[in-house]
């Protein structure tokens, strides 16, 4: 494949898909809602790992396969910034949280930050977890048509409120909906095509901006309290980590609680959503799992979560089958190189590494649940260094990759203990694609008490 560069100046000319063969202005928008997994198979094997990709009404270069994802997500040159390609999809919603950051202020934040994820403040959080957790889904109802998805975003949330901000106590009745929903709202801003900055109604743009209205006047009513009376939680963690500093205003914590509270509640839920169906479908590999997780009893301390093995392998294949985040935004800041293809200052770039997943070039029968494959004896997220990345990579690299991991596996291990449940083998969710994936129907499960004289017997 040849790429056409002039020499004598650096014109942008990666190889395009037909933009006539599409709708204008939605170019294909659509054909990635509809499946993003086909649209850059597709891609990457008609046009290679770097192409135009006309999507929201803007040219993106798409960059597909592990090389090409390496290049921009390690960013050597320090082309490549987040704030400006995050920013046009959700920039006004999660302003100057720290995906939104770059450089130096990036990295001053993150060190900042990294307080707040350090091993003793981790263990502190397990520790309101775990009973948390447990009271939560052993109150779940066993129903044939157990819609396993809406559950454990509203269980999530809950574990959110208290663990980020010290109770949900703390909110007034009805309020933690109204967060929910205008968490919602801020994540399906991306596919915004009205972008404008107001209250617009019937709009996600409009929508979207009253949603981060409440969330700032939700957590700076309840900043003054996590500064006086500091707990184990995030929020009070964050405070402690401003004033030590000097460095971080309220506006900016808020800002990280905000980004933060996101990124825990909706990550988690669709992990642990991934979790469930696959297992739902393969008993054996959740019955290896619930023996496991029956050990630990209802309270596992994170250093007793974090030795279940077969657990680890069982999120790590749901990552790489369902990531939470299949696409990652970048603009480049000064022209650029990938792979021989020529990227000018200014351009929106699509990092993709989910395709990176399926490729059967780095993994053995791809579209196979295979937890297996992450055992010590196999290792095939080490066919390349950018093989498997659910939390992307280099300094922006997830910083409550630890929490989420401990959170999620803490999630999956109460329902083990309390719960049985299939799918059916012939069933697939229907996808919704236009923000973080979700499943459209909620993702009915058979859901079913645990036989415990059964699985004492096992």
């Amino acid at each position: 494949m040849s790429i056409a560069v002039d020499p004598r100046e650096k014109i942008y000319q990666p190889p395009a898909a037909p933009l006539a063969s599409y709708l204008p202005v939605v170019g294909q928008t659509l054909e990635y809602v509809d499946s993003p997994l086909s649209t850059m198979f597709r891609r990457y094997r008609q046009y290679g790992p770097v192409s135009e990709l006309n999507f929201l009404g803007r040219t993106w270069t798409a960059l597909l396969g592990p090389d090409a994802c390496q290049i921009a997500l390690q960013n050597p040159e320090k082309a490549f910034a987040n704030g400006p390609g995050w920013g046009y999809l959700v920039g006004p919603f999660f302003d100057r949280g720290l995906m939104l950051l770059d450089f130096d202020e990036h990295k001053h934040y993150r060190q900042l930050m990294q307080e707040a994820f350090v091993r003793p403040r981790l263990e502190g959080y397990a520790r309101t977890l775990a009973p948390l957790v447990e009271s939560g889904i052993s109150a779940w109802q066993p129903d044939a048509d157990f819609q396993i998805y809406p559950a454990l975003k509203s269980h999530t949330l809950d574990l959110a409120t208290d663990v980020f901000m010290g109770g949900a106590e703390l909110a007034e009745p009805g309020e933690l909906e109204r967060v929910n929903e205008a968490f919602v709202d801020c994540v399906l801003a991306a596919n915004g095509w009205l972008r404008i900055n107001k209250p617009m109604p019937f709009t996600k743009w409009g929508r979207a901006t009253r949603g981060r209205r409440l969330l700032e006047d939700f957590l700076r009513r309840h900043l003054p309290a996590r500064r006086a009376n500091p707990g184990e939680d995030l929020f009070s963690a964050l405070c402690q980590v401003a004033d030590a500093s000097g460095g971080i205003d309220d506006d900016d914590i808020i800002n990280q609680m905000i980004f933060l509270l996101m990124a825990a509640h909706d990550t988690t839920t669709s992990t642990v959503t991934s979790m469930v169906y696959e297992l739902g479908r393969d008993p054996q590999w959740q019955e290896r799992c619930r023996q496991q997780c029956l050990e630990l009893g209802p309270n596992p301390t994170m250093a007793e979560i974090e030795k279940v093995a077969d657990l680890d392998l069982v999120m790590k294949e749901a990552l790489r089958l369902h990531p939470p985040v299949p696409v990652l935004a970048r603009r480049t800041v000064k022209d650029t190189e990938v792979l021989g293809v020529r990227i000018p200052a200014g351009q929106l770039v699509a990092v993709m590494p989910m395709l990176s997943h399926h490729l059967p070039e780095y993994w053995s029968d791809p579209e196979i649940f295979d937890p297996e494959r992450f055992s010590d004896e196999r290792r095939e997220d080490k066919s390349h260094r950018f093989a498997w990345e659910p939390f992307g990579g280099g300094v922006h690299k997830c910083l409550g990759m630890i929490f989420a991991n401990m959170e999620s596996k803490l999630v999956l291990s109460a329902l083990l203990r309390h719960f049985e449940w299939s799918v059916p083998l012939d069933y697939t969710p229907p996808m919704r694609n236009d923000s973080l994936p979700y499943p459209a129907d909620g993702l009915p499960v058979d859901l079913r008490p645990l036989d415990r004289s059964r699985a004492r017997a096992n």
